[in-house]
């Protein structure tokens, strides 16, 4: 296999500690056939101006985290912006005010990910490119030859085509001074004036406290804030449509922290805002927005604190009633996650070894046999076709790879056991590989 340092180290990092990598997702892509094909229609309509919301329920280890990793990278090749956050305790979707609702949303823009910058910070070269983009054509148009920033008139009839280009948002609930700090930005880009491009891009991150201070660095009215930063999440994905990307896909997972907020009306507020997501995207009010929340059965279902807990959600959310395990309807907002059939799960053990053994550069000695028998081993465990993940082997497969790669004489047979040790329980668990080809 021929992998990057930087990706392998990633994905054994990553799988080591028990979360989804970041980068180099295409070397272990195992399954998720039938979600990649619907995702990638989806994004299709979303170029075309349509948004959607989609929930991936699983229980933990199901596969929520990496689905959205997919996603992620789906997007990349449609030339989309992609961010994420994680709910925690101090980042919610409502508030009250204490600047919990506000932290989503400026850890979405420091997550903010193009194809060419996929762990986020792309803010700043989002606008950088777009104004390189502005300036060339400003220069051919107006028959300049080149970009001139010594040329007073060049600035002026780019600053022109900025103000023409960011003026379609003032419609857009914030639009106006959103557009606005867009056009400071660029004039800060012009004239060389750091100070002006950081307070711009503070002001776009939502990272001003007070409307004073940032009226007196950038001579706005407003400022991001608990109350009003979901609807510049949906000004951002205007704007990055506008200057050629395809559209803006939100990411969150660890939807469970909204199921365990305490207090009742502060819970059911963070429901409201999810009904107000849910009825823009697809009742066709706002355009190129695909948002994504990874969560728990209780989290969906429990009808004291989840979702469904909440009338109009749970109206909204009740599953296809023809659907069935082999009839899938993933179009429907919520899809339920299919764990890794065993099949599955040895053509990503045989991936794991082979990156593996390209960062340690060994050839490797781990046989198809051997994996096989090492699922079986761990599926023969009492309970372990409740509660076993694909994430708990992978993560135990690896640190057998760690010891046999760093320990050359070591025994393997004390990992895998011997082949004519095989317990005969386990010829069910064999009789789901008998469609593998080795």
């Amino acid at each position: 296999m021929k992998i990057r340092k930087k990706d392998s180290t990633a994905i054994l990092n990553s799988l080591g500690g028990g979360v989804v990598p970041s980068r180099g997702l295409q070397y272990i892509m195992v399954g998720r056939a039938e979600e990649s094909r619907q995702t990638l229609q989806e994004l299709q309509s979303v170029k075309d101006g349509a948004s959607y919301i989609k929930f991936f329920i699983g229980p933990f280890g199901a596969g929520k985290s990496f689905i959205q990793a997919l996603i992620k990278q789906i997007a990349f090749n449609e030339k989309f912006v992609v961010a994420s956050a994680d709910f925690t305790p101090e980042r919610r979707l409502y508030d009250g005010g204490n600047g919990k609702a506000l932290a989503v949303y400026t850890e979405l823009m420091k997550n903010a990910a193009i194809s060419t910058m996929p762990e986020g910070n792309a803010l700043p070269t989002i606008l950088e490119k777009w104004i390189n983009e502005v300036q060339m054509k400003v220069a051919e148009e107006k028959s300049y030859g080149d970009v001139s920033f010594d040329n007073p008139q060049f600035i002026q009839d780019v600053e022109t085509e900025i103000t023409k280009q960011v003026s379609k948002m003032d419609e857009l609930t914030g639009g106006f001074d959103f557009a606005r700090v867009l056009s400071l930005y660029y004039k800060g880009f012009a004239e060389d004036n750091q100070e002006m491009q950081r307070s711009a891009l503070r002001w776009l991150r939502g990272e001003y406290s007070t409307k004073t201070e940032a009226r007196q660095d950038l001579g706005v009215r407003t400022i991001i804030d608990d109350n009003n930063y979901y609807e510049y999440i949906k000004v951002f994905s205007q704007f990055v449509k506008q200057i050629g990307y395809a559209g803006f896909v939100v990411n969150f997972d660890e939807a469970i922290n909204l199921y365990k907020i305490n207090h009742p009306g502060t819970r059911e507020k963070n429901y409201e805002t999810i009904l107000k997501i849910f009825n823009d995207t697809l009742q066709g009010t706002v355009e190129g927005l695909y948002i994504t929340f990874g969560g728990t059965p209780e989290f969906l279902e429990d009808e004291r604190k989840g979702l469904y807990s909440y009338g109009a959600l749970k109206r909204r959310l009740l599953p296809n009633e023809f659907e069935t395990l082999e009839q899938r309807d993933l179009s429907q907002p919520v899809v339920k996650l299919v764990p890794l059939k065993h099949e599955e799960t040895l053509v990503l053990l045989e991936k794991i070894t082979q990156v593996h053994a390209a960062h340690y550069e060994y050839e490797p000695t781990v046989s198809i046999d051997e994996m096989k028998r090492f699922i079986q081993k761990e599926y023969s465990m009492p309970g372990a076709h409740e509660h076993l993940t694909p994430g708990d082997i992978v993560k135990k497969y690896l640190s057998a790879l760690n010891i046999i790669q760093q320990n050359p004489d070591f025994d393997k047979t004390t990992i895998f056991g011997a082949v004519q040790e095989e317990p005969k329980a386990n010829s069910a668990v064999m009789g789901r590989f008998s469609s593998t080809k080795g």
